[in-house]
């Protein structure tokens, strides 16, 4: 059983999360249930924060957008790194300051344009065609629009594929090599201003060689762009930094990163006479091991493996499915007993892909035991669907050994909120 210390703990065999014991917390409030420890949340940003001093963290809201962790960061001082119109207004719904805010996005409607003008947030421009109609726009509203560029450094990080956005055929970002052009466009254009630049290589990344590659071709670029006469305030890097999920598996730490990169962004700055302020994008590793997915087991049958068949699957938890993601697992109710076989946790839904973990040594499985997904918090509830017409899970947040739920199971009325029946069909 892996602990840690303050967040997952054993007593009695149990599985404790914050203190609270989570066979309770099924008991109380039914399966399956996301499971996240607010203090866990408050150290995970806490670190990354020390790490980078003189920085700014703007958690990626895409890895978990609950309101009530939006909150908790906005209470520590994060900014905000935002892919949505939704997403910017949950951020301010939250509390973060506007100007902690980057609105980031491939390919922004005209509505969520004319929403970050309303609402004064930065943006990260995403293309030339984004850069005419945002200025077009802005014009229209008789405001200029304070902008980063997003740069595709055609940089390749060791990562899967799908989460690698920085390689020279992603669709984010315009390729570095007509990054100067765009600089030169967006200073003659009326109705934005260029103040900083923007770049995300991927996620998951646990080889520190591609951020230190990185630092190095943006300030290059933020050399360049100085000569064209436009002073950039801010370098975002984005984040991408990889997690544990394996519990062996040794990964840089948010200290690792600054030793990494800080004295080559220092060395960069003083070399050219220019000091960008960084700004930083975790999202992963503020909010991916702050969770638990808690899942009950229905059956347990003997084919030609041994399958657990459990009530949460790909609906609740993609990463398995769609980035053959690993993630530990454990029986939360016999959580240090011995292993008795091999298990393979699969998930209700309908496709032959719903598989959860694969093969892992487990105490004996029955049915009504619990099944503990761990790192569960980043990209879990946030990317979960209502496929096979499954209602979504709760959350619940655990703080000073006390549950609260920060979401409600939804229903099947859920599942029928915005349907209408046309009236010839009545």
């Amino acid at each position: 059983m892996f602990e840690i210390e303050g967040h997952l703990e054993v007593r009695d065999h149990r599985l404790f999360i914050g203190g609270v014991d989570a066979v309770d917390l099924v008991g109380e409030h039914g399966s399956p249930i996301f499971v996240t420890n607010e203090e866990r949340i408050r150290e995970n940003y806490r670190r990354y924060q020390r790490a980078f001093p003189d920085a700014d963290v703007y958690y990626a809201v895409k890895a978990n957008g609950n309101l009530t962790i939006l909150r908790i960061l906005a209470k520590e001082g994060a900014g905000a790194d935002v892919f949505s119109g939704g997403e910017l207004y949950m951020a301010l719904l939250a509390g973060i300051p506007r100007d902690r805010i980057l609105f980031n996005g491939n390919s922004k409607t005209e509505r969520e344009l004319r929403y970050a003008l309303q609402t004064g947030v930065r943006l990260s421009v995403d293309s030339l065609d984004e850069l005419k109609t945002l200025a077009s726009l802005a014009r229209e509203s008789g405001k200029v629009a304070e902008i980063a560029i997003r740069v595709n450094p055609a940089i390749s990080p060791e990562t899967h594929p799908k989460i690698a956005t920085g390689l020279s055929t992603s669709k984010f970002g315009i390729p570095y090599t007509q990054v100067i052009e765009a600089y030169d466009m967006a200073e003659r254009l009326e109705g934005v201003k260029p103040i900083g630049i923007h770049c995300h290589i991927g996620s998951q990344i646990t080889d520190l060689t591609p951020f230190v590659e990185t630092v190095k071709r943006m300030m290059e670029m933020v050399e360049q762009i100085d000569r064209l006469g436009v002073k950039l305030e801010f370098l975002d890097l984005g984040s991408g930094l990889g997690i544990p999920y394996r519990k062996d598996e040794p990964v840089p730490t948010p200290e690792d990163l600054a030793d990494a990169i800080l004295p080559v962004f220092k060395e960069c700055s003083d070399a050219i006479g220019l000091h960008p302020r960084l700004i930083l994008e975790p999202g992963r590793y503020i909010t991916g091991d702050t969770t638990v997915l808690l899942t009950k087991v229905n059956l347990v049958k003997e084919a030609n493996k041994r399958f657990v068949g459990v009530d949460a699957g790909f609906n609740l938890l993609i990463r398995p499915a769609m980035y053959d993601a690993y993630h530990y697992v454990l029986v939360a109710n016999k959580a240090d007993l011995p292993p008795s076989g091999l298990y393979t946790i699969a998930g209700p839904i309908c496709e032959s892909g719903d598989i959860l973990a694969h093969d892992r040594e487990l105490p004996a499985v029955e049915r009504g035991d619990v099944i503990a997904v761990l790192d569960a918090g980043a990209y879990g509830f946030s990317m979960s669907s209502q496929y096979n017409g499954r209602p979504r899970a709760a959350e619940i947040l655990v703080s000073k050994g006390r549950a609260y739920v920060i979401r409600e199971h939804e229903t099947v009325n859920d599942l029928l909120a915005k349907q209408r029946v046309p009236p010839h069909l009545l």
